[in-house]
């Protein structure tokens, strides 16, 4: 393909993706595709020869896009939504047809001086102390895994990079049982091992880590003669909404002397809002925050802000310099590569800029209320309807649900039935035991409407009483 060819193609499929936008809701939410058939459709060898790119393009149409489930549709109501802004993806086309590699400041310095006014930005749009400073991880997952390491490098006074834990005594780290699984993969590659993830109690309508149970569990592990390396807490778990008392839990933590991770990776885009910080009072405790612009803010994905009270614990935890990594000639330069785990790095802050000048705070905190009000109504209107109960309240625009008088496979079928009519798309999870019916809001281009349309197609597969 040549560069006329590309600029071509390059607005037809810009076109071809403005029309799949406007056209979503006539789409079934999720890929109705049995599984097996578009591997089965694709050839099993490679081509030894080029292909004409109208053949490829006709073939991502009939042979791809039957299978996929449609995250941006406004009434995807299942997991969390992964939005993409209009802005913000233009601003990824930029970065895909730059292709820089933004590992120093020398390879873009425009990548990595953009990151530090971005990542401040967000600070300060979350109410956030200037104590704390950010940087952009591909995700949750990553900035979990780079707060666990700093704890087991801390707790064993920064030999275990080197050292390594055979020998070791065992490290300890405390969360409760509703954060989310990538905390439980990040404790299985740091080497900890999930013997050694402690699960807290939890207590309160807000399912908050029991802080005087945290106090015993550390006191016991010290008394056993383990090594208490770090606390993890939650505002806004995927499963129910979970917020743990930061405020409580987190000064325990600091009485101990370990380090305090805040998985705020859905809820904490919400935080835009002044209203909604209760829900993450004393979170300027924290050593680390991580929360998520491509789920509820509308960046494409894969953007993940870590806020750093201490980036340095970080820096000592993850850098490596030799010598084709130095930047020779320029001092109190920051070097993002040290700060994450991958080498390799996006220039992810382009979007977070295109996003935010393109709607402003106001209208990115505008699209959130209206998420979380539709989503009380739509609780509100399932609590009067006789044939469900509500089994944990609304956490911003979450809320689970069960229909009444059904067991646990009952309610797998009714999910399955909606999911394969395909008007809208749920997501079932485990509360008290039992399977309930999870729904949240969060679509970017999500309107009352979607989520009326949600509440009729849920009374109708319900069933009468």
């Amino acid at each position: 393909m040549n560069w006329s060819e590309f600029a071509r193609w390059g607005a037809r499929i810009s076109d071809w993706a403005a029309n799949y936008h406007g056209g979503l809701r006539d789409k079934p939410v999720r890929a109705q595709t049995a599984p097996g058939s578009i591997a089965a459709a694709l050839p099993a060898a490679p081509p030894e020869s080029g292909t004409d790119m109208e053949a490829i393009f006709s073939d991502f149409e009939t042979l791809v896009m039957p299978g996929m489930t449609h995250w941006q549709h406004p009434r995807f109501f299942a997991y969390f939504p992964a939005n993409a802004a209009p802005p913000s993806m233009l601003a990824e086309f930029l970065v895909t047809t730059l292709a820089a590699q933004c590992m120093l400041w020398q390879t873009s310095p425009a990548a990595t001086e953009v990151e530090t006014v971005m990542a401040d930005w967000l600070r300060q749009a979350l109410g956030l102390p200037d104590s704390f400073q950010g940087v952009i991880q591909d995700s949750a997952s990553s900035a979990t895994l780079a707060a666990v390491l700093v704890m087991r490098e801390r707790a064993l006074n920064w030999t275990g990079n080197t050292a390594g834990l055979s020998g070791q005594k065992l490290l300890r780290i405390y969360c409760s049982g509703e954060v989310h699984t990538s905390i439980d993969r990040a404790i299985w590659i740091s080497g900890i091992g999930s013997d050694n993830l402690v699960r807290i109690p939890t207590k309160g309508p807000l399912r908050s880590m029991d802080p005087e149970a945290l106090a015993a569990a550390i006191e016991a592990d010290m008394a056993a003669g383990h090594v208490p390396a770090g606390v993890i807490a939650c505002t806004g778990s995927t499963s129910t909404g979970a917020c743990d008392d930061l405020k409580d839990v987190l000064a325990v933590a600091r009485s101990h002397g370990l380090y305090s991770h805040v998985d705020a990776a859905w809820a904490g885009s919400a935080m835009i809002c002044p209203e909604f910080r209760t829900l993450w009072e004393g979170v300027e405790a924290a050593d680390s925050i991580v929360f998520n612009p491509h789920k509820w803010l509308g960046a494409q994905f894969d953007c993940s802000l870590q806020f750093l009270r201490d980036p340095d614990s970080l820096v000592k935890t993850l850098a490596i310099r030799p010598e084709y990594l130095k930047t020779h000639g320029a001092d109190g330069i920051i070097n993002y590569s040290e700060w994450t785990v991958p080498l390799g790095r996006r220039f992810r802050a382009l979007k977070i800029w295109f996003l935010i000048r393109s709607y402003g705070l106001e209208g990115l905190r505008q699209r959130i209320r209206n998420h979380v009000a539709w989503s009380c109504a739509l609780a509100e209107r399932l609590r009067e309807d006789e044939r469900f109960d509500i089994v944990t309240e609304p956490v911003l625009s979450l809320f689970t649900f069960r229909r009444k008088g059904w067991d646990d496979d009952a309610h797998i079928a009714f999910i399955n039935a909606i999911n394969n009519d395909g008007r809208i798309y749920l997501t079932q999870t485990h509360a008290g035991g039992r399977i309930a019916v999870r729904f949240q809001a969060g679509q970017f281009d999500a309107t009352l409407e979607d989520v009326e349309t949600a509440g009729a197609v849920i009374s109708e597969f319900a069933g009468a009483s």
